[in-house]
């Protein structure tokens, strides 16, 4: 460690800048201009010999220029000591810092090593000392808190806004909305039973294990938009329905199943293209086995919970919209819907 003598500068008219560049060109290199030969640009550097370099009694024949325009030694200027530590001084928020970079054992998600951290540091870190995470483990670490909870948030309010705006009503919509959490609930529980069953040794290069990690939110938010497509095709013909007459229950009933085999054949098609991301080998393995089990998971149960969950949402908020606003009833050309309706109407 070379240490310079502040005292000893002043007096002699020396900057500590004069003292490091000398330095620097004996010892380190120093960048001095360009020169052209042969139609090529030359860099000139400046260093000092090395045989002139090697040791510490060569700080002996170095010199630096005083306010006087004399020589005088640098070691006049400088002591030296020899200590042990990095050679390069990391500071993070201006924290001195050390960079440790770790990655996931074999079977582990990134959510579960992230855990095993922060109890580690928790337990063992002393006084004084703390962490913090950097790069993909960061965002990942955010996402799972305040983030997307805002994120789930605004899809809830886009949603039900734009189903307020076709439906012409603020109560309806929450028919469509209240099915969607069962589907979510589903995600959950498919990816905690395959995580369970991935923790059997036999089971676990193939199912692995899996956690609330990105993946698995960005699953939910792609289901949140499918199954509310789900529960929008049975309110949609209820709805129409009860326009033309039809009761309120047996508007719903029919709803269901009117749809149920649209809703069987698309969520069912999703699910068998998912398979394969559920069962992913090779590299990203575990983030597409996550995507892929709440994915399948979600809407599996969210399609058989809504089948049910939804004509009776619609029962419940239908009669509390007309409670409120008086049901504009629609004129029927269809000659097939008049004898449906008369069948069941009140």
């Amino acid at each position: 460690m070379i240490d310079i003598d502040a005292a000893a500068c002043k007096k002699a008219g020396i900057s500590p800048s004069d003292i490091l560049s000398t330095m620097q060109g004996y010892y380190g290199g120093l960048y001095a201009s360009n020169f052209n030969r042969f139609g090529k640009m030359y860099r000139v550097m400046i260093q000092s010999d090395p045989l002139s370099r090697k040791n510490l009694e060569s700080l002996n024949n170095v010199k630096v220029r005083n306010n006087q325009g004399e020589m005088a030694p640098i070691s006049q200027f400088i002591s030296v000591e020899k200590v042990y530590g990095p050679d390069i001084i990391s500071r993070f928020n201006l924290y001195t810092s050390m960079k440790v970079m770790v990655a996931p054992a074999s079977g582990y998600t990134s959510g579960q090593a992230l855990a095993a951290l922060a109890e580690v540091a928790k337990e063992n870190l002393p006084a004084g000392y703390t962490y913090e995470l950097g790069g993909m483990a960061r965002e990942e670490a955010q996402s799972s808190g305040s983030t997307t909870v805002l994120i789930f948030i605004l899809c809830f309010v886009f949603v039900y806004l734009l189903l307020s705006a076709q439906y012409e009503s603020y109560i309806l919509p929450l028919a469509v909305l209240l099915s969607i959490p069962f589907g979510l609930l589903g995600s959950f529980l498919f990816v905690n039973g395959m995580s369970a069953i991935g923790s059997i040794s036999a089971l676990k290069m193939i199912l692995g294990t899996m956690s609330n990690n990105i993946y698995m939110q960005i699953a939910l938010i792609m289901l949140m938009g499918l199954l509310a497509k789900n529960a929008i095709l049975i309110v949609e013909f209820a709805l129409d329905r009860r326009k033309m007459g039809m009761s309120i229950t047996w508007a719903a009933v029919l709803g269901a199943g009117a749809r149920l085999r649209p809703i069987l054949m698309t969520s069912l098609a999703m699910v068998v293209g998912l398979l394969p991301l559920m069962f992913a080998f090779g590299v990203g393995a575990h983030g597409n086995r996550t995507l892929g089990t709440a994915s399948i998971g979600g809407m599996l149960i969210g399609m058989i919970c809504q089948i049910f969950i939804v004509p009776a949402l619609f029962v419940i908020f239908q009669y509390l919209q007309e409670k409120v606003k008086p049901m504009e009833w629609e004129d029927i050309d269809n000659t097939d819907a008049v004898t449906e309706i008369e069948q069941y109407a009140k």
